[in-house]
This record gives C-alpha cells, sequence and structure tokens, in this order.
C-alpha cells in the first residue's frame, strides 16, 4: 500500500521483518548422531544424540523428511515417537557399517555398529509437523 508521501518501503520493510523473524523463531539447527550396536543377533545397545548447534551449520539441505509433532517443540521427542520412518530416513543417508565376526571352538559370535556420525540438520517447526533437513 502506498502512503501519502509515496513511500511504501517502510511498510513493506516492515511486513518483511515480521515474516522472517517468525520463520527465525520456529527453525533451528541441531547436531544429530546415532548409534546401533548388535551382538549376536541381540540389539546391545542403541543411542540417539540430539543437540541444539551452538554456532551455524554451513552447508545445502538436502531432501527433507516430515514428522508429525503433535504439539511438541522438543526434537528428541518427536523423533522418538516417529523413530521407524527417522531410523528409515538416516540409512537412506548413509551410515557408517562395522561388521566382525568370529568363530572359535565351535561357538559363532558376530558384533555389527552401524553410525550416524554427528551431522548438522535444520529444523522447522510447524504446528503439526516438523520438516528435517541434513545440511552436506
Amino acid at each position: 500500500m502506498r502512503s501519502r508521501n509515496g513511500n511504501r518501503s517502510i511498510s513493506l520493510s516492515i511486513c518483511s521483518i515480521i515474516l522472517f523473524s517468525s520463520l527465525a523463531l520456529n527453525a533451528g539447527e541441531y547436531l544429530i548422531s546415532y548409534r546401533y550396536v548388535v551382538k549376536d543377533a541381540i540389539l546391545y545397545n542403541e543411542v540417539l544424540s540430539v543437540a541444539k548447534a551452538m554456532k551455524k551449520c554451513d552447508g545445502i539441505p538436502q531432501t527433507a523428511i516430515e514428522l508429525e509433532t503433535n504439539g511438541s517443540s522438543d526434537l528428541k521427542k518427536i523423533i522418538s515417537e516417529n523413530s521407524d520412518e527417522f531410523i528409515d530416513y538416516i540409512h537412506k543417508l548413509g551410515m557408517q557399517v562395522n561388521h566382525s565376526d568370529i568363530t572359535l571352538n565351535a561357538q559363532y559370535r558376530s558384533t555389527t555398529i552401524l553410525t550416524l556420525k554427528t551431522t548438522c540438520f535444520k529444523v522447522d517447526f510447524n504446528d503439526n509437523f516438523a520438516r528435517i533437513f541434513p545440511l552436506k
């Protein structure tokens, strides 16, 4: 809308400040790592670490995943509630796999460790879902 003196940049800048500040409040960068250990075909240990990034992460956002939030803004809780979908997603990102097996005195022992190294993710929270982008 144009004011009487022809200056419309003030109203435009106020609208853009409101829009970008609301987007910034609902977005954040998080560091996520995951480790999954299987010994002799039994789940031995599973650890998911989520922490808010202390400084800005550099990188280009990759393909996103959307998870239902159920009104929560706690990322670790959201991932835990949608764990199967998130685990399938990080498998596609690429995980490090270490496997060892040994047969000694007719006993077979194996250990498999899946690891997602600490990766920076950009997370946008909306009313019903969180959109999570890995930064590479």
